[in-house]
Formats: structure tokens, sequence, C-alpha cells
């Protein structure tokens, strides 16, 4: 029997500007939330303080209320947001989990640079046995090459292992900050999520993100549903960034463009030649499932 669907989430990171890949992920979520009516949590991801701007934030709340995509949980704007729901409001929570992974003895630090992890053949760091507390050391997950069990919308389950590149992945930052993987699976979790759409290309991150539920003792993880959805692309083949200005929503609007227009062209872009007024009608000209 299939488990339902109770809470989703969309979960826009504030380091750019939202873009129509953004909105095809979004309208995707609301469509499986409204069709097994479920709520929606608004989680801004917003972690990276460094990268964090208040311009993008707005950005979150001007576009989902352009759009008239709609969120039953969370924060209604940013004073909101930066009060109640803001990341650094549940950083005990995340460091208890790391903790937890600690007093386990399944991790190591490690002091490798970015550039010493791209010119080695691999990180070294676990022999050394570093003292977990050293200065400027990340933490790392010792990962197990186990094949893993994840439930997709429609129930199945499929088995995967984690990729190569991503064995031993980090769990703390050397800043001290917890990684994503770490603190959107406490966030999850703590939130009580039993469904999340993202793009396929987080497919790696959806296997590191049950190992390390696993690791955490939280089995609970293993029920959430996922749907992954194909990504809009560039003409190149190159998949959407927020570094690409001419598709963001903000640059959209301020050239002219409704939320029609913006819609009709997320459905082209996925090969629909027809009119698209609405997120509702977006979702279900990409899938009879939605």
């Amino acid at each position: 029997m299939i488990n339902p669907v109770n809470n989703t989430r969309i979960a826009p990171t504030p380091s750019g500007f939202l873009h129509i890949g953004n909105i095809l992920s979004f309208a995707i979520t609301s469509a499986l939330a409204r069709k097994n009516k479920a709520k929606v949590l608004l989680r801004i991801d917003d972690l990276d303080q460094a990268r964090i701007n208040n311009r993008y934030l707005e950005d979150i709340f001007d576009t989902l209320n352009y759009l008239e995509i709609p969120w039953d949980n969370g924060p209604q704007n940013v004073q909101e947001f930066q009060n109640s729901w803001s990341q650094m409001h549940r950083m005990r929570l995340y460091h208890a989990a790391v903790g937890t992974l600690c007093e386990k003895g399944i991790v190591y630090a490690c002091t490798c640079s970015r550039q010493q992890m791209r010119t080695a053949a691999s990180c070294t760091c676990q022999a050394k046995q570093i003292p977990l507390d050293a200065e400027n050391a990340s933490l790392r997950l010792i990962t197990t090459g186990r094949a893993l069990e994840i439930r997709t919308y429609s129930g199945e389950i499929v088995r995967a292992e984690l990729p190569a590149e991503m064995h031993n992945f980090i769990i703390r930052r050397r800043d001290g900050i917890p990684s994503y993987q770490l603190a959107s699976v406490v966030d999850d979790l703590h939130y009580n999520i039993d469904l999340i759409v993202r793009g396929e290309d987080l497919w790696p991150s959806t296997i590191a993100q049950h190992e390390l539920a696993l690791a955490l003792g939280e089995n609970k993880f293993n029920q959430i549903r996922f749907y992954h959805h194909q990504l809009l692309t560039e003409a190149s083949g190159k998949k959407l960034s927020k570094s690409a200005g001419s598709t963001s929503i903000k640059y959209l609007r301020e050239n002219g463009k409704k939320p029609s227009d913006i819609y009709t062209m997320i459905g082209r872009m996925l090969g629909v030649d027809r009119r698209i007024d609405s997120w509702e009608e977006l979702a279900g000209v990409i899938s009879s499932d939605l």
C-alpha cells in the first residue's frame, strides 16, 4: 500500500533571481499537492549566508505571488521569514545531527582544500585521524557503498548506489556551517515532508540524503516519495542557472511578460506549442500524473 502524501515543499535558495526552471518545479509540486490534498511548505534554504541577498529573498515572494503559485505553510514575506523561518533558527537541529554522527564514529575531519580535491585522486584525511574539532576542517560522512532503496512518487522502489564522486561527502563545512545535504534531510524530517519534487539533476543528492538519513537512524526518511522531473535547458543544452538573467522571472516581468506568457514559454521548451495560462495548466500538459 502506498502511503498518502500529506506534506510537500518548495525550497528555493535566495542566491539569485528565480528562473523558469524553478517555476516548472514549483508548478509540479503544487499540482501533486492539490491532487493529493496535501499542504505545501515554503522552505527557503539560506544556510550559505555569504551568498544571500535581500533582493533575492524579496524576489521569491514577488515571483510566487505574480505567478499565483500557492503555498500553505511558511513565511508570507521577507520579515516573517527572517523572524521565524530562516534556517538560522534551526541551527541547533543541524548541529545535533552532526553530533549524532560524530558519536557514532562514522565521520572524519578533512583539511583538503577545493584545489586539492580537484587535483588529488582522493581524500586521504580519513587515515590521518585528524581531531574532529581541528581548526579549518570540514567533516565528512564515512559512506558505506550499499544499495539504497528510494521510493518514487508512484510507489515503486528503486535501488541505487551513491556515485563514486560523492563517497564520503561533506556534512559540515570548514567554516562550521552544516552542509546542504545534512540541513535538507533534517528540515524534511522536521517538517514531516513525505513528497519531494526536484529536477533530475539532483538524483545524486537524493541518494546521498538517503545514505545520510540511514546513518542518523532516521528510517522515516525512507518513506518519503520522490518525483524527479526533466530539466529545462538553454539552446546549447546546458541546464538553466540563476546567472542566466534572460530566463529569470524578474527579467521577463520587467520586459512586459504576463504570467500566461511565462507559462507558455515553459511549455514550448517542453515541446507543447499552445497557450498555457496557469501553473495548473502547465502541470497538466507535462504529465497525466499531474
